[in-house]
């Protein structure tokens, strides 16, 4: 639903004239070739079948071809560790047939306008988007960089370019037994006429997408350390900051004592800013010396005073009240009134941290015609560029965005007001005021990170099923209650229709399960804790809510989970239905588990759902011992994203969501008491241990659809796999997470 949603947005986007579209060529000897696909074509999810028109003629560059035989293909999406920076370049290394050895990755300067997401309207990463986003444009540049090859090598030749052929970066004319690289080829392809139109590889073309021996590009350099993330970033005469922020959510500065601060050697500034007290030093270390001396009176007195307990109470409270409605089909009433069985549950979810290994920071220099250049892991440049400009005055085009890699993301530096990028030109506007017109590197600790909010929302659930005598199910009525990240930002208009945020109800109001009568409602609560899209968003709490409760509507119904689900799923959802089967039968479902020696329960439990237009199934084996600790042994992923890019990457990616859900679901929530943040660093918000981690299987579906993504999809059915495995094996309902509340951790 998300996806669909940020679709519409993208199809308020004017298009490009139809008559105006090219191809670009490049200067000084090498062949530069952009390409701008119509936003209808994504909107539509459909690709022209084998040939595609020429491209947009702006600078949307994405392809270099050089004189020292790289190929360079500029990725316009963030690289947060997901490898699409390898997975864009192979697209294109595809339809150039080129050799891998000579492909490289860049990311892509800062414009909406040449580098915008088809999918949100301006440059931006996030959603599972990033290749689907992509697929269409990246293979007409590289079609497109491989015909002026050819046609180059043709005219040099004077041969028929049709008797040309492209091998692993080598241009050949086998009759007259010419052959040129293309690097030496550059510059007269960047002659070349534009293409009209370029044919496009069918899928049983493909040599590099599809192939599981490719490396990835950034392999060696972020083993070797050469990999330049915004912690490494180091200009002339630049300075470190830090913010001191108000402990509580919706504080403010009342008054500063920054005396015993400024003592502190190397501290070079102190600053009271609409976002906290920035501290500026020489170095890091000196700056959060600085902010510990730092006296601060804040005022409280419309921020977040309440404690985690009395918040679920309320949320607990307005799950059985009227909601707005979300989705509603047949009559619920009336169904329940004739139901056999009727089941009910409840599930609470708490606040959830991002927690990225590189903790936010970022470099922000204040350039001579009163713009910015700036280093950062950047996610959402489309709206970075925009907030800094307004902060100092200026317009976007004046803000360089250096897009670097980042250590990890999971949604945290996809803000809608690009608050720490906002904090550093702040600081760095309020120092150049004051005559200290120099580089400003703001750096969160952990500290800052895990107690700044921006979490996954605290949800609640209420749902409640019917069963007729057959134990099929007949009517399905839940609550959601939550609070709205989008409520008040640019995404509003879009995302929220009739008083319902669509990232609160994914997965609920549309899930695929058949049931003749449904109802939906959803709550929105307020709070000053910020939050924010955390990794697979709605689906993260949706998908397990539902999931769970299915496993206790088949339970109810004494039939098995797998004939369950796919007897709800019916003929309409092949490609779910087909991860389910592939899933059961790589665990082997129908067979039962050795039992423990140690008289240990084991069981297997199963999820399936579909989150960004991709299709996963989970299978968890578990082990509970005598006193109830939970162990999970094994878990068996089947994964349906369309063409598989990159096999290695898309494991690698299901496995890390797979330790993701679990990770967290396991011991892992933000509390707050008196509305302060408890936790503050990995001892009270404790990551994924190796001990936890389980052997993970994956399992890609063979497909010739367009490919989707699969940064976020491996999360959903985690954790909820795992619930129905110990459930199958204890009858323990773990409604509220994380699981260590039932002791079980």
């Amino acid at each position: 639903m998300l996806r669909q949603l940020l679709r519409q947005a993208a199809s308020n986007v004017a298009e490009p004239t139809p008559s105006r579209r090219t191809f670009l060529k490049g200067t000084g000897g090498a062949l530069v070739i952009g390409a701008v696909v119509p936003l209808g074509s994504f909107a539509a999810e459909t690709a022209a079948p084998g040939l595609v028109g020429p491209a947009d003629p702006r600078p949307n560059l994405f392809v270099r071809v050089a004189k020292d035989n790289t190929v360079t293909v500029l990725v316009k999406h963030l690289d947060k560790g997901q490898g699409i920076m390898t997975g864009l370049t192979t697209i294109v290394a595809e339809e150039l047939d080129a050799d891998w050895s000579q492909m490289r990755g860049e990311h892509a300067p800062a414009d909406s306008k040449l580098y915008g997401n088809h999918f949100f309207g301006i440059q931006g990463t996030g959603g599972s988007t990033a290749v689907a986003n992509s697929w269409d444009e990246l293979r007409m540049a590289g079609a497109a960089a491989r015909v002026m090859l050819v046609n180059a090598a043709a005219s040099q030749w004077k041969v028929p370019a049709d008797q040309i052929t492209v091998a692993k970066g080598v241009v050949s004319h086998k009759a007259s037994g010419k052959s040129a690289t293309f690097g030496q080829l550059a510059e007269a392809a960047s002659k070349q006429p534009i293409p009209a139109k370029v044919t496009l590889k069918e899928p049983g073309q493909y040599s590099l997408i599809g192939n599981e021996t490719l490396h990835r590009l950034d392999h060696v350099s972020k083993t070797n350390g050469t990999a330049i993330f915004a912690m490494d970033i180091r200009r002339p005469n630049q300075v470190t900051a830090v913010l001191a922020r108000s402990p509580r959510f919706g504080g403010t500065v009342k008054s500063v004592d920054d005396k015993a601060a400024r003592a502190v050697p190397g501290v070079i500034d102190v600053l009271t800013l609409p976002v906290g007290v920035a501290v500026v030093a020489k170095n890091t270390w000196a700056a959060i010396k600085g902010r510990e001396a730092l006296s601060i009176d804040w005022d409280d007195s419309k921020a977040e005073k309440r404690g985690t307990d009395q918040m679920l109470a309320e949320y607990r409270a307005q799950a059985k009240k009227p909601g707005t409605k979300a989705a509603r089909k047949g009559d619920t009433g009336a169904a329940f009134k004739t139901a056999a069985k009727v089941v009910e549950a409840e599930y609470s979810f708490p606040y959830l941290a991002h927690a990225p290994m590189e903790p936010l920071n970022a470099t922000l220099e204040i350039t001579a015609d009163g713009g910015a250049e700036i280093w950062a892991g950047s996610q959402f440049q489309g709206i970075e560029q925009p907030v800094v400009a307004g902060i100092l005055g200026t317009t976007p085009d004046k803000v360089k965005i250096n897009t670097l890699w980042a250590g990890g993301s999971f949604g945290r530096r996809a803000t809608t007001n690009a608050d720490y990028i906002a904090e550093v030109a702040l600081i760095a506007k309020a120092l150049a005021a004051k005559g200290k017109k120099v580089p400003v590197h703001l750096v969160w600790t952990r500290e800052d990170d895990i107690q700044g909010g921006r979490y996954r929302p605290m949800v609640v659930h209420r749902v409640k099923g019917g069963l007729d005598k057959a134990g099929k199910l007949v009517a399905w009525e839940q609550a959601i209650v939550t609070q709205s990240f989008i409520a008040d930002t640019p995404f509003a208009q879009v995302m929220i229709k009739d008083g319902v945020d669509a990232t609160a109800v994914e997965g609920a109001s549309d899930m695929a399960y058949a049931v003749p009568n449904l109802s939906v409602d959803y709550h929105q609560m307020a709070s000053p804790v910020t939050t924010l899209w955390w990794r697979s968003v709605g689906h993260t709490h949706t998908a397990y809510a539902k999931e769970a409760f299915v496993e206790e509507l088949a339970a109810a119904a004494g039939k098995d989970s797998v004939a369950f689900r796919l007897e709800l799923l019916g003929d309409a959802h092949p490609r779910l239905t087909g991860v389910l089967k592939l899933a059961a039968e790589k665990a082997g479902w129908s067979k039962p588990l050795a039992p423990a020696a140690d008289g240990s329960k084991r069981a297997r439990g199963v999820a399936v759902h579909e989150s960004f237009s991709s299709f996963v199934a989970h299978v968890a084996e578990v082990t509970v011992s005598k006193d109830g600790k939970i162990k999970v042994d094994r878990v068996v992923v089947a994964v349906d994203c369309g063409v598989p890019v990159n096999p290695n990457v898309i494991k690698a990616q299901i496995e890390g969501g797979t330790g993701f859900g679990i990770g967290h679901a396991l011991r892992d929530q933000i509390t707050l008491t008196d509305g302060l943040v408890d936790q503050s660093n990995f001892d009270g918000y404790e990551p994924m241990r190796l001990s936890d981690m389980p052997d993970v299987e994956v399992h890609i579906v063979a497909s010739t659809a367009r490919p989707t993504g699969v940064g976020e999809p491996g999360v959903p059915t985690a954790a909820p796999a795992v619930a129905n495995a110990v459930f199958r094996a204890t009858g323990q309902k773990l409604h509220d997470l994380p699981f260590s509340k039932a002791g079980v951790v």
